[in-house]
């Protein structure tokens, strides 16, 4: 009996990710479920210098100030609750301070820019099609930072929007590292604050502006992160409390489902070498002074030097 329909994915046949490759994701909180999967895994990547982002003008505003090298002033920052905000970044980078807000994003924005012109693989996860434009200056906000709903325009972005905003995302990175493979996807993440059907739509956008841009022979892909949440994980255990974003179960197959397409089999193994060591160091022992414990970890330090040996970037 057939409980399930999945969906066709091929292992990608040229540019698969391994231990040589470095990373750059940036978008929606999915960016993150993903990015820790790197990071546990010890990959070399980097993930959202500038925090979460959902639109995709906001993206593009990223880019598009990081390869331009643009120096934050006071001009770029405001004062609210208490706190030092800036229109381009996530509250994650907002201060008490101004002036260590202001450090926060130019560090950011050097290592963003350091980082699309080092990278084999950047990785962008598309999370909304509704955008806030603050009225005062006219201007596409990456976050609100709590500032009153009342001094913001909010619209949804057509998909002929959607697309000219890809287009300069990709045009953006190509023109400083052309040799990059760009893999778009769509956050199976759902924002009801806006709606149910205005959720649909907004997803929908994005979906449809993407699949005009992807072009396989130009190194621009597209993961259905999206598709398989909604198809092949359509049942409410794989969504966390909230009933909005993917649970731990759901994180783990769809990462399952982008190793089977992205990373490379000679990976394989150094994946599962890492993992013993990750869950060796979290591993509680019994009798942490007996002897069979220090060989224990006398062998999980060998373990660790052995992996450094292999990849330099592989510390614990």
């Amino acid at each position: 009996m057939k409980l399930q329909t999945k969906i066709p994915l091929k292992k990608q046949p040229h540019a698969q990710i391994d231990y040589t490759s470095k990373i750059l994701l940036l978008g929606s909180c999915f960016s993150e479920n993903i990015g820790e999967k790197f990071n546990y895994f010890k990959f070399q990547s980097k993930r959202n210098p500038f925090g979460i982002l959902y639109h995709p003008n906001a993206i593009e505003n990223l880019i598009l100030n990081s390869i331009n090298d643009k120096e934050y002033d006071e001009s770029d920052v405001f004062y609210h609750n208490e706190r030092w905000h800036c229109f381009d970044a996530h509250s994650d980078l907002s201060s008490g301070a101004k002036e260590e807000l202001l450090k926060n994003l130019n560090r950011s924005s050097k290592s963003t820019s350091k980082s699309i012109k080092e990278a084999t693989h950047i990785i962008i996860t598309l999370g909304t099609a509704w955008a806030y434009r603050f009225i005062e200056t006219d201007t596409i906000v990456a976050n609100c930072h709590k500032i009153p709903q009342k001094k913001f325009l909010k619209q949804i972005q057509s998909v002929r929007a959607i697309i000219e905003s890809l287009e300069a995302i990709i045009d953006l990175i190509k023109s400083v590292n052309p040799k990059v493979s760009i893999v778009f996807t769509v956050s199976p993440v759902r924002h009801l604050k806006d709606g149910f059907v205005e959720n649909t739509q907004s997803k929908s956008h994005l979906i449809s502006a993407v699949h005009q841009v992807v072009e396989p022979r130009h190194k621009i892909h597209y993961f259905p992160s999206f598709e398989i949440m909604m198809d092949e994980l359509r049942d409410y255990r794989y969504y966390a409390e909230d009933m909005l974003h993917p649970n731990k179960t759901a994180i783990d197959y769809i990462w399952e489902r982008f190793q089977s397409v992205w990373i490379s089999s000679d990976s394989i193994d150094t994946m599962n070498e890492v993992d013993t060591v990750q869950k060796a160091i979290n591993h509680e022992a019994f009798n942490p002074k007996s002897i069979k414990h220090k060989a224990f970890l006398d062998q999980l330090e060998q373990k660790k030097v052995n992996l450094h040996n292999q990849y330099e970037h592989i510390v614990f």
